[in-house]
């Protein structure tokens, strides 16, 4: 019953919210609240013994004759999820801390719902299970987009409802096949699914369902259309969720869903879908550089470094595997960071264009500190944590491939370029006219700056910890000694 307050405290702060007489107090009760899951979620994984499986386990019948049960717990790697989850919470709430939001309270209730959703997908032990946290993880998303989204965001977030909508179809074909092929009485147990003994063909079509599913929400090339436009449109708030946590979804279920259930036929169809996310990696690098607003440029670079963990994960190499589960935890905390300078320049010039800025250093120090790290640490300076996961992906995609780690090497050169070139073009050089009306950050934008470059340096400094709670369950996974 432990693993309940998972989910009970963020369903306690969506009532919660709602309560407040006006946003103000909403924004506080949000924090403490959010607070609370994080506490709840460290006491959680400081008490985890990542050497014996999957602990807090709750099976409780749900639909009995369909063999579905909600069926939860949680193991070294579903733990560091839950982490990112509840660490990246609070400080997506806080972003909001000096802006006046419209209905601000159900904005509020939206990302605890989301949150609740999150966390059941991240534990669910049933393929059902996971299923329906999946989809309610959609919803609140959605309506976050639509309701306080962009000029077009009804367009927007009706092509990312579809292209969502389709692949979780796909992936629920997928799961309801593998529960006919359970012997006996039938079972969405994800135990029961591992130990099934299928044909490569049986593991290929499973696998091409499943991945599409994973590689819509990713988002992997080409299916990744919707995802530029959702993200720009998106509110902050939104697009941090999305791309702070929201498509870490598509890369757990990588590692835990697929690696163990069809591993043949992720062997044999590796180098499609590694040379699909591949190609996505350098792609969207190159249409980073190509940006003038500040925002489509971090949507890109998002796309970018997650294709490179998408590919770690699929050529099924440990070490590859290990960096790629680090690197979601750092992209977590860099992602929201670079949106969180998208949103500082958006306040202050209506406008996001970086040829129109320049100079920012002389204008704004804090500002141009904050931005400084955040960058190093979405470019893998070592002593980043950037650094950590992209050397062992790399160290790893090699041992897949040579040719294969060159070009996804690219993603580090690329990279520092349009970050580096970013930098130059806001807050190096002559100030702009633009520049010069820049007001002195607010000391909750200082305070969030503080705490995700404190996060940027701690993460590069002393990843063991995290890394040594999701290392057994990933060994167990892939059956590989690390």
């Amino acid at each position: 019953m432990q693993i309940l307050s998972l989910f009970i405290v963020p369903l306690v702060g969506l009532l919660l919210v709602r309560l407040m007489p006006d946003s103000r107090k909403a924004f506080w009760a949000g924090m403490a609240v959010a607070l609370v899951s994080l506490a709840d979620v460290l006491v959680k994984l400081v008490s985890l013994d990542p050497s014996t499986g999957y602990q807090m386990v709750l099976d409780q019948s749900w639909v009995k004759d369909l063999g579905i049960s909600f069926y939860v717990g949680v193991d070294g790697l579903s733990m560091v999820m839950v982490f990112l989850t509840a660490l990246l919470i609070p400080l997506i709430i806080y972003s909001s801390a000096d802006r006046e939001i419209p209905d601000y309270k159900n904005l509020l209730s939206l990302v605890f719902f989301m949150q609740a959703a999150l966390y059941g997908v991240f534990v669910s032990l049933d393929g059902f299970l996971f299923y329906v946290f999946w989809e309610l993880a959609l919803i609140p998303i959605w309506f976050i987009c639509l309701l306080w989204g962009g000029k077009e965001r009804i367009r927007i977030t009706l092509k990312f409802f579809i292209y969502t909508l389709s692949g979780s179809l796909l992936m629920l074909l997928g799961v309801i096949w593998l529960w006919l092929q359970t012997p006996g009485t039938h079972s969405f147990d994800i135990n029961s699914l591992m130990q099934l003994s299928l044909t490569d063909s049986q593991q290929s079509w499973v696998f091409w369902a499943f991945f599409i599913a994973f590689a819509i929400k990713i988002p992997i090339f080409p299916f990744h259309t919707w995802q530029p436009d959702t993200y720009v449109s998106a509110p902050t708030i939104g697009t941090m969720l999305l791309s702070g946590i929201m498509l870490k979804m598509g890369l757990f279920g990588l590692i835990r869903w697929v690696l163990p259930i069809v591993p043949a036929a992720v062997e044999s169809w590796s180098w499609l879908a590694v040379g699909l996310a591949v190609v996505g990696v350098v792609y969207a690098a190159l249409m980073a550089m190509a940006q003038t607003d500040f925002k489509r440029m971090a949507a890109y670079s998002s796309m970018s470094h997650v294709g490179l963990i998408a590919a770690a994960i699929l050529t099924a190499d440990a070490t590859a595997v290990e960096g790629a589960t680090y690197q979601m935890i750092s992209h977590g905390v860099n992602a929201i960071g670079l949106f969180f300078v998208a949103e500082i320049l958006q306040r202050r010039f209506a406008d996001r264009e970086i040829g129109e800025m320049g100079g920012l250093a002389h204008v704004s120090r804090p500002f141009a500190i904050g931005f400084m790290v955040i960058m190093l640490g979405n470019v893998a300076l070592p002593l980043t944590n950037g650094f950590v996961g992209e050397f062992l992906m790399l160290s790893g995609i090699y041992n897949y491939g040579a040719w294969t780690a060159a070009i996804a090497g690219l993603s580090v050169i690329l990279g520092a370029v349009y970050m580096l070139n970013a930098y130059r073009k806001t807050t190096l050089g002559e100030t702009s006219a633009l520049s010069a009306t820049f007001t002195p950050l607010t000391v909750s934008e200082k305070t969030l700056l503080l705490i995700i470059g404190a996060l940027v340096v701690i993460g590069g400094i002393y990843p063991k910890y995290l890394m040594d709670i999701a290392g057994p369950s990933l060994q167990t996974i892939l059956n590989k000694p690390f």
